[in-house]
């Protein structure tokens, strides 16, 4: 009887038809394949893996390093065209099983035991090669993909043309966006660890094609304009927190088209710098927070002359304190004396001070009103 490696040259086209049929039944990728396709490429590339499969066979020997290389650059073309890896493998399983099967009713049991051994260690040899092929592929793949979408960004945030880096990316344009500056607090985790784990939440927020250019710091997300984008963002930060255990600190600002989103960037980052030139806590910011404190960065001297009437505070920082914990309570006594940890009747006593050196009234709501906005251009200035 011939050796099996003769037989399986010989019977070439038959086992490699069956191999390919058996795959477009069984492995749902193939199935979609088109039947040009699986009778075209598809064939040949089964019949040059039944035939190396053989020649190895009879060489008593595993693939040589230009044959790996040959499966190698063959796999990483496949997996660049869209063959998902676990179709990959499971084509050469299904094939060697195919091939087992239709080789065993004519080969005595010792040639089929040296073929399955030797089958099994082209296998051991080859699958390793292709995983690493794929791997590495769909690394460059995303690679591109990230470039691509940062790229896409960046050309939103500048008002420049996007259509064309959306549809390289494969990302559907919303007509709006909300336009969000994330700030995380320092914290333990690497810069790629903190990015991973970002765009981990972000892509989990169920939001088709959400957009981001981030940093170890945090980093500039678009969020498709919908009608309830805002109100699931604090829902969103959280999240964000959580998967980074970082403190997180936002500004929002929306862009009803494309070409406002400029705009919003500028809104969302001027929001920004007062969240951080006021020290005001982690939280989500909009311009409709911050109204009075961003009226008073405008140029002029009324904020200059506001920023002065706490200079005689200035020599006194146990004043100042108590003036700046006042304000920040929103003028509630109890609150203030608590956190400064002293009596209402000591709190009373240096808030007479204050209006005394300040001249300004803290009994009347328009000399509580000039020391908030004193205080908040003190801060900016």
């Amino acid at each position: 009887m011939s050796r099996i490696e003769d037989r399986m040259t010989a019977r070439l086209t038959e086992l490699t038809r069956a191999a390919v049929d058996r795959c477009a039944a069984e492995i749902p990728f193939y199935r979609a394949l088109p039947r040009e396709l699986l009778d075209g490429e598809v064939h040949r590339a089964f019949t040059e893996t039944t035939r190396l499969i053989a020649r190895t066979l009879r060489e008593e020997r595993a693939p040589n390093t230009a044959e790996l290389t040959e499966i190698i650059d063959w796999s990483a073309r496949r997996a660049a065209d869209g063959l998902p890896l676990d179709a990959a493998i499971a084509a050469y399983l299904v094939a060697s099983m195919t091939e087992f099967e239709l080789l065993s009713g004519e080969a005595d049991a010792p040639e089929m035991r040296r073929y399955a051994v030797h089958t099994l260690r082209y296998l051991a040899s080859v699958l390793p090669a292709v995983a690493l092929a794929h791997l590495h592929e769909h690394q460059q793949i995303e690679g591109q993909r990230r470039d691509l979408r940062r790229d896409l960004v960046s050309a939103l945030l500048s008002g420049e043309p996007a259509a064309e880096l959306a549809e390289q990316s494969g990302v559907a344009l919303a007509s709006g966006y909300l336009v969000v500056l994330l700030r995380l607090a320092p914290g333990e985790a690497g810069a790629r660890s903190t990015i991973r784990r970002v765009q981990s939440v972000l892509d989990a927020h169920q939001q088709a094609d959400v957009l981001a250019a981030l940093t170890v710091d945090g980093g500039t997300v678009l969020l498709p304009r919908a009608p309830d984008a805002f109100a699931r963002l604090p829902a969103l930060l959280a999240r964000i927190g959580e998967a980074t255990a970082r403190t997180v600190t936002a500004a929002a600002a929306e862009a009803d088209t494309l070409d406002a989103v400029p705009e919003a960037l500028g809104e969302a980052e001027e929001v920004a710098d007062l969240a951080r030139r006021l020290r005001l806590p982690p939280g989500l910011y909009r311009l409709d927070d911050v109204l009075l404190e961003y009226q008073l960065t405008r140029p002029g001297r009324a904020l200059t002359r506001l920023a002065a009437k706490l200079d005689p505070l200035a020599a006194n920082p146990v004043l100042m304190e108590t003036a700046r914990s006042f304000v920040r309570h929103g003028h509630n006594r109890s609150r203030t004396s608590a956190e400064l940890r002293i009596h209402r009747n000591t709190l009373d006593y240096r808030l007479g001070k204050i209006a005394k050196l300040t001249g300004l009234d803290l009994s009347a709501a328009q000399g509580v009103r000039l020391l908030d906005a004193a205080m908040t251009a003190r801060a900016l200035l």
